[in-house]
């Protein structure tokens, strides 16, 4: 059975390079093979992974499309098509597999490549011990539901007024939803001071979080994000990632027996 960690919050906050850094501290812990899920029609965690998605979800539906539309072999259905098609748009690395989501190509519903992504998540979550999902930013990702119970979710926001009050938004619409979480943290990034941090403590208490935690500013993170460098290969003595590994170790997350240094 997989352990779900859904990454949330409003743009710009920091989510995929939370969610990178997630699949940078189980690989650390041996927490092998991570499904890492790209749910953002704008890809951008392959390249914090250092990884190219070369297909995404939204692609190959599209050619599944238009391949069945010129006839498929006997025995062949248009579901067992589009299964092979997204197998196929898989980037396999050594410790994490990655499927990217992608913007919906050609006629339809964006909403169709959403579903698809919810069935290829059903079939695919079973073969790893972990999934981390970095979701589209803002409210539309929890209306979605492509994920209808987390292990873990993460809001993540900035600083700001704004990002608090989209972590209330968030946290009431995944209510009348009714997307499930065993566990729900949040997290402030890009923190300056401690002000910040009391703050998201007042918000999480709240919302009923379960763990609470601030990220500072991280030079070294915004030189690799403006760069499009991999995430994988920052020292375990980075700020972004102790903070990390105290909420996986303070919540259960992974057993504290499979940690060993990166």
């Amino acid at each position: 059975m997989s352990y779900v960690i859904a990454v949330t919050g409003k743009g710009g906050t920091g989510k995929t390079t939370v969610a990178a850094l997630l699949v940078r501290e189980l690989i650390a812990r041996g927490a092998t093979p991570v499904l890492a899920v790209d749910a953002d029609p704008n890809t951008c965690l392959d390249a914090a992974l250092g990884v190219r998605a070369e297909k995404t979800v939204g692609r190959v539906r599209e050619e599944a499309r238009q391949e069945a539309g010129k006839g498929l072999g006997a025995g062949v259905s248009k579901q067992q098509l589009l299964e092979l098609k997204i197998a196929q748009s898989l980037v396999e690395a050594d410790d994490f597999d990655l499927i990217a989501m992608g913007r919906s190509e050609g006629p339809g519903c964006y909403c169709y490549a959403n579903n698809v992504l919810k069935q290829v998540l059903g079939t695919l979550s079973a073969r790893y011990p972990y999934v981390v999902l970095d979701n589209e930013a803002g409210l539309e990702n929890l209306s979605r539901r492509i994920v209808q119970k987390a292990d873990l979710m993460i809001m993540i926001t900035d600083p700001s007024k704004r990002g608090f009050e989209t972590v209330r938004r968030l946290h009431e619409l995944a209510a009348e939803m009714g997307t499930g979480y065993a566990k729900l943290s949040l997290m402030v990034n890009r923190m300056h001071d401690d002000s910040s941090l009391q703050r998201a403590r007042e918000v999480g208490a709240a919302i009923g979080a379960d763990y609470v935690a601030g990220l500072p500013e991280d030079g070294e993170l915004a030189r690799r994000a403006e760069q499009g460098g991999s995430l994988l290969d920052i020292g375990p003595s980075n700020q972004a990632c102790a903070g990390l590994r105290a909420l996986l170790t303070g919540l259960g997350v992974v057993p504290c027996a499979q940690e060993h240094q990166a």
